[in-house]
């Protein structure tokens, strides 16, 4: 993984570290603090939390720059006008709900499995525009818009990490 990637990778870890535990529930965890942020997504119980009660605009902005997705597409996937979206931008206070935070801290997981399996943003971005023969010639790109196709993706990027191509 270049530098880059890995300092904006845990730059997002830290982010994410500091909002869960500003959370009243997990304010006794600072042992999320240099963590990676893989490790986010084992407390099943705290991605919920952190669905329900909204994903902050900054941090969205962190993520949002840690991805491979443009404006366009994080509005595709959210569900949301690319002009809303821009206002957001503006709005620092602002807090997606719980449907758009589900959907943010799912593009998040899929993008910090594809960066640990490709090593590199560049690399990892060519797959998710590049057709599939292991998901029906479809672009991974075009599965990320609903839970189950993302599914489908992280599954195939841990086939690929582990050496497993059809």
């Amino acid at each position: 993984m270049s530098d880059s990637d890995y300092i904006q990778l845990n730059s997002v870890a830290e982010e994410m570290a500091t909002y869960v535990t500003s959370l009243p529930r997990y304010s006794q965890y600072p042992t999320l603090h240099g963590v990676p942020l893989r490790r986010f997504f084992t407390d099943r119980m705290m991605v919920v939390d952190v669905i329900r009660l909204g994903i902050p605009n900054p941090l969205f902005m962190s993520i949002k720059e840690l991805t491979p997705f443009s404006d366009q597409e994080w509005s595709d996937f959210l569900d949301i006008s690319l002009k809303s979206l821009q206002r957001y931008k503006k709005e620092s206070d602002y807090v997606f709900r719980s449907i758009h935070s589900e959907k943010i801290i799912e593009l998040m997981e899929v993008t910090v499995v594809g960066l640990e399996v490709f090593d590199s943003s560049e690399d990892f971005a060519a797959w998710l525009n590049a057709s599939s023969h292991a998901l029906g010639n479809r672009r991974p790109i075009e599965l990320l818009r609903d839970s189950y196709g993302k599914e489908l993706v992280l599954s195939e990027l841990q086939r690929i990490d582990q050496g497993v191509f059809v």
